[in-house]
Order: C-alpha cells, then sequence, then structure tokens
C-alpha cells in the first residue's frame, strides 16, 4: 500500500505514520469486505440465476409492460398536436435536410394531420382520434414529447431502443433487469416477448430485440404466441409421464455436475442446467398464466377480445397482465410485424395505416389500463409505449404518408410511480426537431431502471475487460415526470 501525501508530509513522525498506515489498512480491510458483502447481496448467485435480488435504491415499480409501436407511429397524428401543421399545409420547409427520412429526396411540403384532435382529462392532454380509449387514462399517464434517436432505419433503431446500441451483439433493456432483480415467480421465465404470430412475423430487429447478448442465457426473452400453443413445446409428449421426464432430467443433471466438476467455474454450465429446472416447472405454471378462459367475459371484452380487430393484441395486452400478476417481472409486447404493410411504417398513407394499427390497440391499450388500475396493479407496473423513431411532418413525395424521423417522437409511461398528467419537454412549431428538454434513448433506459429501483451507472457486467451497462457511459433519470 502505498503512503498518501499526508503521510509524506509526517516523515519522521514514525509513530504517527505507524498509525496511520495501520489505521489505512485497516479502513481499506473494511471497505473492500463492504464491497464484497454487497456484491453478495446484490450480484446473480449462478445457482440461482432467476431468484429476486435487492434493488439499489426504493422502487417505483417491480414489473414493466413495454408496448413497442413497431414501425414508428406520427407523433403529430397521436399525442403531440400540432396546430401550425394546417395552417402551413402544402408550404417547403427551407433548408431541409433530405437525408433525416430513410428515402432521401423524397421529403414534400408540410403535411397536415389527417385526425382530429381533442383535449382529456384534468390534464388537458391533446390526443388525436386514434387514441380516444387510451386518451380516458391521460390522467394517469406522462408524456415525454422531445424524444430523439440516431438511426433512420428500422433494424439499427429497433436496436438502439431495445438495447441502447443501434448495432447486433448486446443485451436488451429486459435482459439487463431480469439480470438485476430476477424475477417473483420461480416457475415462469422473468422476461417474455410476444409478438404478432398471425403471419405478420416477427419485428425487423428479429429475436436480437429480446437477446440477453453476452449475459447468460437465462436472461433472454421467452417468446410468446396468442394461440393455442403460446410457448413452443412447453407441452410434455404424451408418452413421457411425469416420472418418467423426472428421471431424465435427474440424469441430464447428474451428467452435467459430472461436467462441471471437470470444468469448474463455468457459470453458463450452472445456467443450463436451471433451465431444464425452470422448463419443467413452467409446464404446470405457463399454461395456467397464460389461459384467457379464466377470465370473466366483462374482462375479455374490456381488451377488445370480442373484436376481430383488436382480439390478437388484446390477448397479449391480457397475457401480460396475468404475467406480471404472478411475478413475471418484464413483459414486451409488439404491435405490427416483419413488413411494412403489416406495421407501424406509414409511407404511402398515414391515415389508412395508422387507422388499421390504432384500431387494433387502442381497445387493448385502455383496457389494460383499466384493468391494472382496478386490480391494484398500476401502481407496480411501469407501462412505457413507444415507437423506435417518430415520423416526418412533411408528406412523402408519392403518396400520403410520412418517412421516417428520429429527431423526435413521443413516449408516454403510465403507473409504476410516475407522475399523471405531465408532460414533458417539446418539439418544434411543427414537430419536425425535439428542442425543449430532449430526451435520448439512453435518457430513457436509465428512468426504467430508475423507477425498478436500479442505478443505471451501477448496473454493470464484466465483458471484454470492461464494465458495460445498459445505458453505455450516457443516460440521465428524468426525474421531471417521476411522481
Amino acid at each position: 500500500m502505498s503512503e498518501s501525501p499526508i503521510a509524506h508530509r509526517m516523515t519522521g513522525y514514525a509513530s504517527r505514520l505507524d498509525f496511520l498506515s495501520r489505521a489505512g489498512a485497516g479502513c481499506g480491510t473494511l471497505a473492500m469486505a463492504s464491497l464484497l458483502a454487497e456484491g453478495a447481496m446484490t450480484g446473480p448467485d449462478p445457482r440461482v440465476p432467476l431468484a429476486p435480488r435487492s434493488t439499489h435504491h426504493r422502487p417505483g415499480a417491480t414489473s414493466v409492460i413495454w408496448l413497442f409501436m413497431h414501425g414508428a407511429p406520427s407523433q403529430v397524428d397521436t399525442w403531440d398536436y400540432k396546430p401550425a401543421l394546417a395552417r402551413r399545409h402544402g408550404q417547403a420547409v427551407k433548408d431541409f435536410d433530405q437525408s433525416t427520412g430513410f428515402f432521401a429526396g423524397l421529403g414534400g411540403p408540410i403535411m397536415r394531420s389527417p385526425f382530429s384532435f381533442r383535449r382529456y382529462g384534468d390534464s388537458g392532454t391533446w390526443c388525436s382520434e386514434l387514441f380516444t380509449q387510451t386518451a380516458r387514462h391521460s390522467d394517469d399517464m406522462a408524456f415525454i414529447h422531445s424524444c430523439f434517436a440516431h438511426e433512420n432505419n428500422h433494424s439499427p433503431a429497433q436496436f438502439q431502443m431495445n438495447t441502447g446500441m443501434a448495432r447486433m451483439g448486446f443485451p436488451c433493456v429486459g435482459s439487463w433487469v431480469t439480470y438485476g432483480l430476477g424475477t417473483g415467480n420461480r416457475n415462469l421465465p422473468g422476461f417474455i416477448v410476444m409478438y404478432d404470430s398471425r403471419g405478420r412475423g416477427t419485428p425487423k430487429s428479429r429475436a436480437s430485440a429480446w437477446g440477453s447478448a453476452f449475459l447468460p442465457g437465462v436472461y433472454q426473452g421467452t417468446p410468446v404466441v396468442s394461440h393455442d400453443k403460446p410457448i413452443a413445446n412447453l407441452r410434455r409428449p404424451g408418452r413421457l409421464t411425469d416420472r418418467m421426464q423426472r428421471r431424465q432430467l435427474g440424469l441430464i443433471s447428474r451428467l452435467n455436475r459430472r461436467h462441471e466438476r471437470r470444468l469448474p467455474g463455468r457459470t453458463e454450465l450452472e445456467a443450463r442446467i436451471r433451465s431444464f429446472e425452470l422448463a419443467y416447472r413452467m409446464q404446470m405454471a405457463a399454461p395456467e398464466a397464460l389461459e384467457l378462459s379464466q377470465e370473466t367475459a366483462a374482462t375479455r371484452a374490456l381488451y377488445g377480445l370480442d373484436d376481430p380487430r383488436c382480439d390478437h393484441f388484446g390477448r397479449q395486452a391480457l397475457m401480460a397482465r396475468r404475467l406480471v400478476e404472478r411475478g413475471v417481472r418484464f413483459v414486451q409486447l409488439y404491435s405490427g410485424g416483419f413488413n411494412n404493410d403489416d406495421c407501424w411504417d406509414g409511407h404511402s398513407n398515414i391515415d389508412r395505416n395508422h387507422r388499421q394499427f390504432a384500431g387494433e390497440t387502442d381497445r387493448p391499450i385502455a383496457g389494460l389500463l383499466t384493468d391494472l388500475r382496478q386490480r391494484g396493479l398500476l401502481d407496480s407496473t411501469l407501462v412505457v409505449c413507444c415507437g423506435e423513431f417518430g415520423r416526418l411532418p412533411l408528406v412523402q413525395k408519392g403518396g400520403t404518408g410520412r418517412d421516417h424521423n428520429p429527431q423526435a417522437f413521443t413516449t408516454w409511461m403510465a403507473g409504476g410511480g410516475v407522475r399523471g398528467g405531465t408532460h414533458y419537454g417539446a418539439t418544434d412549431e411543427i414537430g419536425m426537431k425535439a428542442v425543449e428538454n430532449r430526451v435520448s434513448v439512453h435518457d430513457l433506459h436509465a428512468t426504467i431502471l430508475h423507477q425498478l429501483g436500479l442505478d443505471h451507472e451501477q448496473l454493470t457486467f464484466r465483458h471484454n475487460s470492461r464494465d458495460i451497462r445498459l445505458t453505455d457511459v450516457a443516460g440521465r433519470v428524468i426525474h421531471e415526470i417521476i411522481g
């Protein structure tokens, strides 16, 4: 242990130096013991990787439901009302950078919104006719109007929104949350994702959107669909009895333990062993959690299961409520599929596109917020809704749609300790750019982690000799929307 500058100035005072040296070493030992104890208290135990763990601070929420509007809704046609669009309809924007959208050179003049707007709630929140039912909950919602991203193409933008990085190879938010907190139900995964299973396909970022990357594989999202087989290969084959399967798992476990003794310290092997055990327990727990016939007719109607338009997304939203009710930490729902016509990507006709997808989601989202409130779950569940970026307030030449716009979009959050009825940040007069209290993707992630009791600067994982975190070297918690 090297001497401090103070010790250098005390040369000749042996007794004092000896005292300080001993005291310093003692403090160092205590500090190291404290760090080790803290790590033991909060770090994941590879033997029980999904066990609940302590938080960095008192949380505002214990679970998250993230509604991902795949394809990117237009902020100026939903929650960011801009009367100037009607006044300036048909005007060209001076010095517009044609590389902002994905289709360079196709940015036309300003286009008015085809949707009417009105105010809702005591907060006076403006919302278009697309989300009239969700807007009735505006006093429970906190709106961030000044979000921005860095990518103008779907896949890298979805990578950034889900992982903080615009390229593959990094863990998503749900994986980080499950790594940091574990799950409240040992018989279910900590992180579940649902996407459109009616032939529309996965989001453009595919499974990387819910991957764990360099985190242990047990923290990756488990895909669930809303038809009669929600989780692939979940049910036991008919010829296999419970006793036979238990013996099979016992043999696998003994072989894995023998392999573990030959290669000590391989935590990924421990995680694999635990995943076999979790899969076995899920065969009993998951079907019950995802069985919607147990719900009343009134609850099913609340989510729109009686309407063919929103039956699919409504089933997913109802499943999400049942999952967080049973201790699942993070549930992510995707509205829309892979192809441009199958998601919120309204390039050619924003009116037709957004009416379709809002028609599929408005009633289920409103039903989810109502149901969470009625069951006392809204205070402990953070609901997040956004796309990967926004859309330009201009018409895309050749149609009546809007191109991508990473410079401005709106995110809203509800429940989970946020301050309902608040509006943070602002875009310019026509909704082209975020100009007031700009909020990055890292800021959104820091805020989500904060509400779950996690400090985004302390939640790290050692990889390639570096302590990596979800927010990289940036991120600010948006305290202004927290209640």
